[in-house]
């Protein structure tokens, strides 16, 4: 309960925002207002709307006030609170309810195309079935006798609808990855030509057994053998054209992200477009670094820091043409120093990052010092109070929380750890018996997307922008574009050239070498 206590009590001032001075907080308010131009229009008219992050450990504009900020800041500043505010325009409000509209549909055509898949899937199975019972139940003592014959066709009937049962639940029965905005080509092709087929066989049986009456039931049941062989052929064709196929690499693509240039590259088979941008999604979360927009705003407040700092005067009224002239060419003359500004900035950053990580690593190696498992033997000699991982992780953790938090800060990562995920993962550590750097891995080296929390980083609306047909497959050079809220994702493809090799034999006897003397050598 102690430890609790300490935890809550260190924390209790970063529910929202955490601790930074005013001065910091109207510095950071007039970066916001200097994109803006006189006539008070905005540099951006899109509005980006995010759910607010439960508990974060740090405030997401306290990066701002960092250049601002000695080591010795959480003494000397004062902790304030706010609500944050967002303005919507009538198009954002517009736009959000397309995209609800747009989900809606694709649930309907989602659960339409399932119930149809379903529908289709019970009809191919109780076809063979009812080609068998029909003849007994409508002319049963008209039909020849079968004996010996019938029944091992029955027993092959059964096991044949078993293996194609089980393979269909294996290729067709799966928890949808995503929705597409159109069909899969191959899918619906598989479920036109198994209706057709089924369809067919129905008819010939209507007409050629059912109005005549047919009382050769061997040769009923020989029928109905024969949907089930060719139902189990349709399904080996499925298993080509839905995963076969697309296992031989042909294509290589380039993913690069619109925001930081980060790229990856990836091979491919024949897929089509929109299947192709499933593949590049599911390997961005995987291996993209998570996505961190402050990060971009240095780049962006030194340009607007070195144009606000720019003043022409108009003393002799001369007209605005000559005043642009002179504006270009000062911040012409500051460009040409700004490489040094730069240099030194980044030296500086680099400087305070590795001082708050080595004083990170002390502070989490000397707390980890404070623990020890005990052995089931000792549990019961055990002096003082035992405590479980989760109790263990809260009282340490505010021995290395302020260092933690100043990493953090200076890092850009603090809107992506709160509190309780923080202590979570080191209740893991402690649980499984992890060292220090184990514990910091995460934190030290930014990971991939799908290491954080899905609040935190999930889009749940991706939008494909294509000129080619998102059912056309991969050719070299199509380029197509995955558009989410914050960022996009443009995708470059190439093909795999033809490579042709040539043998050429080598006798090993061939292998014989001569030592050449000369007089400076010292051989």
């Amino acid at each position: 309960m102690s430890a609790a206590m300490d935890t809550e009590s260190t924390y209790s001032g970063y529910s929202h925002y955490s601790g930074h001075s005013k001065k910091a907080h109207r510095q950071g308010r007039d970066r916001h207002k200097s994109p803006r131009s006189k006539d008070g229009s905005r540099s951006e008219k899109s509005v980006t709307i995010q759910t607010p992050p439960a508990e974060p450990l740090l405030g997401n504009d306290a990066s701002r006030a960092e250049e601002g900020q000695d080591d010795n800041w959480g003494e000397t500043t004062t902790a304030i609170t706010g609500t944050s505010e967002h303005s919507i325009s009538q198009e954002d409000i517009a736009r959000i309810s397309k995209d609800l509209e747009d989900s809606v549909g694709l649930d309907c055509k989602r659960y339409l195309g399932l119930t149809v898949a379903a529908v289709l899937g019970l009809l191919v199975f109780l076809t063979p079935i009812a080609f068998i019972l029909l003849p007994q139940i409508l002319w049963r003592d008209d039909l020849e006798p079968c004996g010996t014959v019938c029944e091992g066709l029955f027993i092959s009937v059964a096991f044949k609808l078993l293996i194609l049962l089980i393979g269909t639940w294996a290729l067709f029965f799966r928890q949808p990855k995503a929705d597409l905005p159109r069909v899969f080509v191959f899918r619906a092709l598989l479920l036109v030509l198994i209706f057709l087929f089924v369809f067919s066989y129905w008819l010939f049986y209507g007409v050629r057994i059912l109005d005549s009456k047919d009382t050769n039931y061997q040769g009923i049941v020989q029928y109905a053998v024969s949907l089930v062989d060719a139902l189990l052929f349709i399904h080996y064709l499925a298993i080509v054209l839905l995963e076969l196929r697309q296992l031989q690499p042909m294509f290589t693509v380039k993913v690069v992200r619109s925001t930081d240039g980060e790229s990856r590259y990836y091979s491919l088979g024949h897929l089509s477009i929109q299947r192709a941008a499933l593949v590049v999604l599911e390997n961005y979360y995987r291996d993209f670094t998570v996505y961190n927009p402050a990060l971009l705003t240095a780049s962006k407040s030194r340009a607007a820091k070195h144009m606000a700092g720019l003043k022409v005067y108009n003393v002799d009224g001369n007209n605005a043409s000559g005043q642009s002239r002179a504006m270009i060419a000062a911040a012409a003359r500051r460009r040409d120093s700004s490489h040094n500004e730069l240099y030194y900035e980044e030296a500086d950053h680099e400087r305070r990052v590795k001082k708050r990580r080595a004083r990170l690593v002390v502070a989490v190696e000397e707390a980890f010092t404070h623990i020890k498992r005990l052995q089931a033997e000792e549990q019961q000699k055990a002096p003082g109070e035992m405590m479980d991982p989760r109790e263990a992780a809260q009282a340490i953790f505010p021995s290395m929380a302020r260092a933690l938090q100043k990493y953090l800060r200076t890092t850009r990562q603090q809107q992506y750890h709160s509190m309780e995920s923080i202590l979570q993962h080191l209740s893991f550590c402690i649980t499984n018996n992890m060292t220090p750097k184990a514990f910091l891995e995460r934190y030290l080296n930014p990971g991939p997307t799908l290491q954080y929390d899905r609040d935190r980083w999930f889009s749940k609306q991706w939008t494909l922008v294509s000129e080619e047909a998102v059912t056309s497959g991969l050719q070299d050079g199509v380029v197509f574009v995955l558009k989410c809220l914050d960022f996009s994702l443009v995708v470059n493809v190439k093909k795999i050239p033809f490579i042709k090799l040539s043998e050429e034999f080598i006798d090993p006897k061939s292998h014989k070498f001569v030592l050449r003397l000369q007089s400076e050598t010292s051989v």
